[in-house]
């Protein structure tokens, strides 16, 4: 029974998205919509298959920088919320400034980026200045969430700050951690693209962003709607990926993956 409703679990989800693609098929060829108005699936995937040179070296610059943006972001999240948990005065020093990093909007540090930086650079810090403030408050949060009789049974054992670090603040802070690092998967992905656009309108630039604005300036909308298409699968393909490594590294011993287990 369970088996049985974990296939509909996923099968519904290709249901709607086929009879969406149908539905989207039928209106353009029933009102004959033009393709540089709204074109259908079909088209779309007849560009991306003949326009598949360009598009895969762009996905492979786009995601390159999200690699790049997101790997900086969890490096420098983490090791920055250990050193918050270490030091409640540097927590209180620095961690109003990485709220100010996450509020102000990306597209308006992006042009600054561009005009200080290299172009490559720029486009990656837009991705970590968009994925590191995930990473960074889930790691302190998760560190500052310890239960406080296990803390006070290895006070009480006289355990050192490196040895209650490592064998109970990491362990505990651990699915806050993958959790904070899923969400910054999709965010990388997010800066890159609003710095490739940036990047994009001074002339420069090869991602999939600066794809998406070449053809809306060229009326292409059939690229266009591919190298959305493309966006989407890769933000879905990263979401996946980190899901299944949280999945895997939480299924022996953690509540939330027990329960996707039964």
């Amino acid at each position: 029974m369970k088996s049985s409703l974990h296939a509909v679990r996923l099968l519904l989800p290709v249901v709607v998205f086929a009879a969406a693609i149908l539905l989207w098929e039928a209106i353009v060829r029933v009102n004959n919509i033009q393709p540089y108005v709204l074109p259908g699936p079909v088209a779309v995937f007849e560009t991306l298959i003949s326009d598949w040179p360009v598009l895969s070296q762009s996905l492979g610059v786009t995601l390159l920088t999200t690699l790049e943006g997101f790997a900086a972001a969890a490096i420098g999240g983490i090791v920055l919320a250990l050193l918050f948990n270490q030091s409640k005065w540097l927590e209180y020093s620095l961690f109003p400034y990485a709220v100010i990093l996450q509020v102000t909007p990306v597209i308006a540090i992006a042009p600054l980026l561009l005009i200080y930086l290299q172009q490559q650079t720029a486009v990656v810090v837009c991705a970590w200045i968009v994925a590191f403030f995930p990473v960074l408050s889930n790691t302190t949060l998760g560190l500052n969430s310890v239960d406080r009789n296990l803390a006070g049974l290895f006070q009480l054992y006289g355990a050192t700050r490196l040895q209650t670090l490592c064998f109970l603040k990491l362990p505990a802070a651990l699915p806050f951690i993958l959790g904070g690092l899923r969400i910054a998967g999709g965010l990388s992905l997010i800066g890159a693209v609003v710095a490739e656009i940036a990047a994009g309108t001074a002339g420069a630039g090869s991602g999939l962003a600066f794809r998406i604005a070449e053809s809306g300036y060229r009326l292409n909308i059939p690229r266009m709607f591919a190298a959305l298409f493309l966006l989407s699968v890769a933000g879905i393909v990263i979401y996946g990926v980190l899901a299944l490594i949280s999945h895997l590294v939480l299924r022996r011993w953690h509540e939330s993956a027990l329960g996707k287990e039964s």
